[in-house]
């Protein structure tokens, strides 16, 4: 039995920065959540609808409390593993040429490691491209999902439904996720790019 295509393009867009258009989707969110197949996925995403509550500034506060102020719940995953390091400067080239080679460059300055972008990326890239590089970030996704539910936050949810559309971990994953949260990134600073809200996805995306 194929199996449905996982709901990359609207996981990407909940895990944007609300800003006014962002919040006013939500109303249509329950609805497209509604459309996905049965599943874990599906349960954790109307979970998530039932707990994002609020008006716009409430939810821009929250973002930036939850993703912003804390570094264990950064949304730019190659940070977990690299830290502001060199090998960390390398990992973001790599994503940036994957992009391009892929007919999807960047139309923006953001960090190309961002969730969204690489969520983005998953929607509208070749067939088996978008997991593969998930699945290359399993072990910090699973370490951000964790975080998020030790804040209590309703983006744990989306993050729920992430994982389900990913392959289970492997012991070996299980065991870097492990490391990661008892040693945490390395501290070796080399000015990268300041963060920020996540605004910009590949060209094509979903706006």
């Amino acid at each position: 039995m194929r199996r449905a295509p996982a709901p990359w393009a609207l996981l990407s867009y909940v895990l944007r920065y609300p800003t006014p258009e962002v919040a006013a989707a939500r109303d249509g969110l329950a609805e497209e959540v509604a459309e996905l197949p049965a599943g874990a996925a599906r349960e954790a995403l109307e979970r998530f609808a039932a707990t994002w509550t609020g008006d716009q500034t409430e939810l821009a506060v929250a973002y930036v409390e939850t993703f912003d102020l804390r570094r264990r719940a950064s949304l730019e995953l190659t940070y977990y593993a690299h830290g502001d390091t060199r090998e960390r400067g390398m990992a973001l080239l790599r994503l940036k040429k994957l992009y391009r080679a892929a007919g999807l460059p960047l139309d923006s300055a953001e960090l190309p490691d961002h969730l969204t972008i690489m969520l983005a990326f998953a929607a509208l890239a070749e067939p088996g491209q978008g997991e593969a590089l998930l699945a290359q970030q399993r072990p910090a996704i699973e370490l951000l999902r964790l975080s998020l539910h030790d804040f209590q936050s309703p983006y744990a949810h989306v993050l729920d439904a992430l994982a389900a559309c990913l392959p289970a971990l492997t012991v070996s994953e299980r065991s870097e996720v492990a490391r990661l949260a008892r040693e945490g990134p390395p501290e070796e600073a080399v000015g990268l790019e300041p963060y920020g809200p996540p605004e910009a996805m590949p060209t094509g995306a979903r706006a």
